[in-house]
């Protein structure tokens, strides 16, 4: 079975739209979006048909035909989405748990990830075996339960930060990058009477931009993402953040049977979050492209 591309779906979705509404300017800008930035193609169309469901009638986008923007133009849907307030406080706990919980994040793994480059470190290989070791295992949930509520972390802000500080694949991939830094530069700093601190903030850090914007960005989207924690480990609504009320706003449009013009309101919550992992993904590309090699050799010049 031959698979067609996603440009050709694309392509598809366009000449429908064309036939239905006699929108030709969508297919000049599709043809475009192929032409001039290829990378975008895939990720800014299906944003862009999102957003168009978001601002269109929610009866109207149940009969179709809505691709790359609204057909019965409304704004209902947001006004619906915001009148109470709640949706405004989600926004803000999610923005304050991304920023602290990124930042936190970096921190403690990049600290950890330079403790573990160390190879005097005393029991080295067991710390590694250990950590590598929860990476194929876990406790299961009701033991995680139950660990947070010793920890005092239920139905706090948090438990939104506190567990996820350090993921193992991400603190792998920075001692990684580490050990491939030079350690003629790390002898020098220390000749130059520079500490283990020193060292860390004024060689390694510098060194290591390209990994740190990488972890940074694909821990900013986990945080932004999240809607389990909310929903499982926070009882109080006005912590929740805004995954968990999408969630609980279509589990409630399910459950109510008013899935037309509540799954419209949820894609207008849910513009901006399905945006955020999509727009990153060219950016971390990007950045990926930038070698360490250019920035030892900088250092060494």
């Amino acid at each position: 079975m031959a698979f067609r591309p996603l440009s050709d779906l694309c392509g598809t979705w366009v000449d429908k739209s064309i036939k239905n509404t006699g929108h030709f300017s969508e297919c000049r800008f599709f043809h475009w979006c192929r032409k001039k930035c290829p990378l975008w193609e895939k990720q800014l169309l299906p944003c862009l048909n999102v957003v168009a469901l978001a601002f269109n009638d929610g009866v109207d986008a149940a009969r179709g035909g809505v691709w790359f923007w609204p057909r019965q133009f409304t704004m209902d849907n947001f006004k619906e989405v915001f009148k109470d307030g709640s949706s405004t406080t989600a926004y803000v706990i999610t923005i304050a748990r991304t920023v602290i919980g990124t930042f936190l994040s970096l921190m403690v793994t990049t600290l950890a990830g330079y403790a573990l480059k160390q190879e005097d470190l005393p029991g080295r290989k067991i710390i590694t075996m250990l950590i590598t070791f929860t990476m194929l295992f876990g406790g299961g949930m009701i033991p995680t339960y139950i660990q947070y509520k010793n920890l005092h972390l239920l139905n706090s802000f948090w438990v939104y930060v506190v567990p996820s500080l350090v993921s193992v694949t991400y603190l792998l991939m920075v001692r990684t990058f580490f050990e491939g830094i030079p350690d003629s530069l790390e002898e020098s700093a220390k000749l130059d009477g520079c500490g283990f601190f020193q060292t860390y903030l004024k060689i390694m850090l510098p060194l290591s931009k390209p990994v740190i914007a990488v972890v940074g960005l694909y821990t900013a989207v986990n945080h932004w993402n999240d809607w389990f924690a909310g929903a499982f480990y926070v009882n109080d609504t006005k912590l929740w953040p805004v995954q968990t009320v999408l969630q609980q706003m279509l589990t409630k449009a399910m459950n109510s049977r008013q899935e037309v013009t509540s799954v419209a309101q949820a894609l207008a919550h849910n513009t901006v979050s399905v945006t955020s992992d999509s727009l990153c993904i060219p950016v971390r590309a990007e950045i990926l492209c930038t070698g360490r090699d250019d920035r030892c050799s900088e250092r060494l010049s």
